[in-house]
């Protein structure tokens, strides 16, 4: 089995807070921190689905992976 390396990346300043990345994830990768904004809280659970990134209408949100060769 390949291992798969996905990386997300959170612009804080683009970010508004509003919750649809935490929202629209279906694996829960997402929890809210202290000041509102998302944070990754479980990085393995993520399946590369981008519905964060699609979702986000600040485009505050990158998700991305290593392609294996």
């Amino acid at each position: 089995m390949i291992e798969k390396h996905i990386k997300i990346i959170i612009d804080e300043k683009a970010c508004k807070k509003c919750g649809l990345c935490i929202a629209f994830c279906p694996r829960k990768v997402y929890v809210s921190s202290e000041d509102g904004r998302p944070a990754v809280a479980r990085l393995s659970a993520c399946t590369n689905c981008k519905l964060c990134e699609l979702r986000c209408p600040d485009y505050a949100i990158v998700v991305g992976g290593e392609d294996d060769e």
